[in-house]
């Protein structure tokens, strides 16, 4: 019975191995390489109709662009002034309002500033530039508050960072506060980071998806080919991104637009530039930057205050949040003209090792590791305030329990303290 089954696996075997030299696989290999090839040929062509696409539409809306600076004194001097004013005056002098709010910078933001002030200034533009004295030594030196601060193991409380910058983030709403109140409208909030950018990027950025969009986000590099802001950026799944060069994305969805040049569908991004909607930031209550709670944050999880404005904005499920990555922006003047040069443009083999290289990392690598570490944390954070209630509950139990013998000792010596005092008559 035993040598039927030898010479079965025997045969298996030997034909396992002559698998590869059978014509019939070797012709689906070169039909699936075939196909592939033709696929990141497509996705090239993509590429090259992206370049050549026409000019943007031009502004029609009311703009409120809102900034936040800090030591980018750098920056500010040799790229950003000369081009807000210049977005300002493609936008139209009459639709906008500048916002710009500096944190307590140690370099010479202050003045660059000042400088940019009194520019728009001499051509009429309308602006609040606030310039804080308070520094970010003095914002840590100060005593901790019910909200922002976690207790470290050794005791000492610590000012948590994302609270503090979603609160700096926060106080470039005020002047649009005030202009509501007088009646003032505006269709578009534009957030303009410390990065490099031009007129042209900002009119791509508003016609994202047709101008359709709960947000819409560029996409910033520091050490181009790689994209920058990791932390704020979520595909369509809620995902990391899975690498930090094109395509970027795990999700099908996310990486499917990217590698047609496309509105990418995302859960959050923020990337250099955003424009949203202005209607949830006016309404009540008004959407604002914020973080997560200390609780949470004390169990080692944390959120951007760039995604948690995201999960909060009612448009994002009925609009979409997006990505265009055919508007890049640099956090330097290199990296700007780097990610503009015609060499920035992929050969058609980088498309195809791109487009493998992400394929190898989504199968390598798993996010449900970290999802579940999150999970458990939260599981925790939840055993631990069950746990909470419980001794509540019981300390609750152990002081009724007290009052009711003290109750039930002062009645019997007032009683026996009467029965003395009766007998004594």
């Amino acid at each position: 019975m035993q040598k039927p089954s030898l010479l079965m696996r025997c045969h298996r075997s030997y034909s396992l191995r002559r698998l590869p030299r059978s014509s019939a696989f070797r012709i689906l290999i070169l039909l699936l390489v075939l196909w592939d090839s033709l696929h990141c040929l497509s996705l090239y062509t993509y590429q090259t109709a992206t370049i050549n696409a026409p000019p943007p539409p031009r502004n029609t809306k009311r703009i409120y662009i809102a900034s936040q600076h800090w030591n980018d004194a750098r920056l500010l001097r040799e790229h950003w002034n000369v081009a807000l004013v210049a977005l300002v005056q493609e936008l139209g002098i009459e639709n906008v309002f500048v916002s710009i709010y500096e944190s307590g910078s140690y370099d010479d933001s202050k003045a660059v500033l000042r400088e940019l002030d009194t520019t728009l200034e001499a051509l009429q533009v309308r602006r609040s530039i606030q310039l804080s004295e308070t520094s970010h030594a003095d914002e840590i030196a100060q005593q901790p508050t019910e909200h922002g601060w976690i207790k470290a193991s050794d005791g000492r409380n610590y000012k948590r960072r994302v609270p503090f910058l979603a609160t700096i983030r926060n106080h470039v709403f005020e002047p649009l506060e005030r202009l509501t109140a007088e009646g003032e409208h505006f269709d578009t909030i534009l957030f303009l980071n410390d990065v490099v950018f031009t007129p042209q990027d900002v009119l791509r950025l508003l016609d994202t998806n047709g101008g359709n969009y709960a947000a819409a986000c560029s996409i910033d590099f520091k050490k181009p080919p790689k994209f920058y802001d990791t932390f704020a950026l979520r595909d369509s799944s809620g995902h990391e991104a899975v690498m930090q060069t094109w395509p970027y994305f795990r999700s099908y969805a996310s990486r499917h637009a990217t590698e047609k040049y496309s509105a990418v569908p995302v859960t959050s991004c923020w990337n250099g530039m955003v424009a949203m909607p202005i209607e949830p930031f006016l309404a009540s209550p008004s959407l604002r930057f914020r973080g997560i709670p200390d609780s949470l944050a004390s169990a080692h999880v944390e959120a951007s205050e760039c995604c948690l404005i995201h999960a909060d904005n009612p448009l994002s499920a009925t609009k979409g949040v997006f990505l265009n990555p055919n508007v890049k922006v640099g956090y330097n003047g290199s990296s700007y003209d780097a990610l503009h040069s015609p060499d920035a443009m992929l050969s058609l083999f980088q498309v195809f090792r791109s487009i493998w290289w992400n394929r190898l990392m989504r199968l390598i690598t798993t996010p449900l590791f970290k999802e579940q570490i999150n999970e458990n944390e939260n599981e925790n954070e939840n055993e631990k305030k069950k746990k909470k209630k419980k001794k509540k509950k019981k300390k609750k139990r152990y002081l009724r329990h007290e009052l009711k013998s003290i109750d039930d000792e002062l009645a019997h010596f007032f009683s026996a303290f009467i029965r003395s005092i009766c007998k004594c008559m």
